[in-house]
């Protein structure tokens, strides 16, 4: 195991290996993510009446709701989504895998009974039934926004396709990952090959993306493997941005372009990848129909992947991105906004206007709605005299109703006379840009060379 003074990056689950380390990270997960502050729970001893009663329930039902004893040594509202047994001196004993109730997927985990508080144990009830009870007790305003709340993420899905979702996926396969210098802890199930099912943790080669089952194999393979960097073509590379000298002194940002046509096997094993940290997309074994735009840091070692979006090669609803993901090491540094606005600077240079394809994640549709408020509000604020949403989805590459609905959500518009009129206060203006947030790391649009697919040879 390594030093507890191993560096780790609190914000997102991982951690910089030390060299020659195989010790495993604590996630810790971004401020809004963790749970809030709860009361520290002191039992009192136990009688054996009270054991008596706490082992008759055992082994709890999986649809239990309990407390459970997280990371942060305070307890949270938990379901037990499954749980699988575990041999031990004399007696079988079981894991649980648990959802907190209160957050995202992402934080599921496996535990041990003795992070349950038996006490707090209540009855299992039949799902459909406590449903139709609920529903029963609900306005029609609380439904909707429970409904909204459930199948946010998976829009595209009917009821009974979310619930063979959710039952496929409901427990992550794999725990960790080591990819370059970085262990990290998951977030979702991926669908790898069956014969890594029994394994918790996966080595990623972090040029070519090939993964193995042990430390001993990734090693092997890093002295054969002659890649330093994505394959691909580069169509972008920066100067040292001061950005990124604050994160990484002399490094450089590149990206490349993979034709998942010409480099099947490296697109694919991105989708496994990505799909550990994303939810709601389907992971799609066919890749030969995208574009994948790889971003990197460089320096002396090779080109280190820092994030990607995909795009289709031909999309007739006009998607410009349809998938984004920033790695976990990476996270809350600037590039995913840099990642969505490259994805608009492709638009430009195509001379089309383009949007995300649906459905977004959770923290896919907080950075497009921060992107285009800046860009958006920043050009009203310049703009001197009137200008069309037309205009501006001209100017951007931005589709007219995101402009419309973005707008629409600063009530920054209004419906007069047959048509949508734009309100730009510049007072209001500067309260809805400070609230957006800074707009990350720019796109130098002069070291972009990049020639559209319907034109490559």
């Amino acid at each position: 195991m390594g030093s507890i003074d191993t560096p780790k990056n609190p914000e997102n689950g991982s951690r910089t290996l030390p060299p020659a380390t195989d010790a495993y990270a604590t996630y810790e997960g971004d401020e809004n993510e963790m749970p809030p502050r709860a009361t520290e729970m002191t039992l009192p001893v136990e009688s054996d009446a009270i054991k008596k009663r706490k082992a008759s329930m055992l082994p709890l039902e999986v649809g239990t709701r309990v407390l459970c004893r997280w990371r942060d040594s305070k307890y949270h509202p938990v379901k037990v989504i499954e749980r699988r047994k575990m041999q031990s001196v004399g007696s079988i004993d079981y894991e649980y895998y648990v959802h907190y109730t209160e957050f995202n997927r992402r934080l599921d985990e496996w535990v041990k009974l003795e992070q349950l508080d038996l006490d707090s144990v209540e009855t299992v009830v039949d799902e459909k039934v406590e449903d139709k009870v609920t529903s029963l007790k609900m306005t029609r305003h609380q439904k909707r926004k429970i409904d909204e709340t459930h199948v946010e993420g998976h829009e595209e899905l009917d009821a009974a396709s979310l619930r063979e979702h959710e039952e496929f996926t409901k427990v992550k396969n794999i725990a960790t990952i080591e990819l370059g210098r970085y262990e990290i802890e998951t977030w979702y199930f991926s669908p790898f090959p069956p014969e890594y099912n029994d394994c918790l943790k996966l080595y990623f080669c972090e040029f070519c993306l090939n993964f193995m089952k042990r430390k001993e194999q990734l090693q092997r393979h890093m002295k054969k493997c002659d890649l330093k960097h994505p394959p691909g073509d580069e169509i972008y590379r920066s100067g040292t941005l001061s950005m990124f000298e604050l994160i990484w002194p002399f490094s450089y940002c590149f990206f490349f372009q993979i034709d998942g046509k010409k480099n099947k096997v490296y697109g694919q094993n991105l989708c496994y990848l990505a799909k550990l940290f994303l939810d709601h997309k389907t992971l799609y074994y066919d890749v030969d129909l995208f574009l994948f735009y790889i971003l990197c840091e460089c320096d002396d070692r090779g080109c280190h992947m820092v994030g990607y979006f995909s795009k289709e090669k031909h999309s007739e609803e006009s998607y410009n991105l349809a998938c984004i993901l920033t790695l976990p090491p990476y996270q809350r540094k600037g590039y995913g906004k840099f990642l969505i606005a490259f994805s608009y600077e492709l638009s430009k240079k195509e001379g089309k206007v383009g949007t995300p394809e649906r459905p977004l994640s959770d923290l896919g549709l907080l950075s497009y709605r921060g992107y285009w408020t800046r860009v958006l509000l920043d050009i009203l604020k310049r703009h001197k005299g009137n200008i069309s949403i037309k205009e501006l989805s001209d100017m951007t590459a931005i589709k007219a109703e995101d402009i419309l609905t973005t707008l629409q959500s600063l009530e920054l518009i209004q419906y007069r006379k047959g048509q949508h009129v734009i309100c730009a206060d510049p007072k209001v203006l500067d309260r809805h840009l400070k609230a957006a947030g800074r707009g990350g790391l720019e796109v130098d649009v002069s070291k972009l060379i990049w020639t559209p697919y319907k034109e490559q040879g």
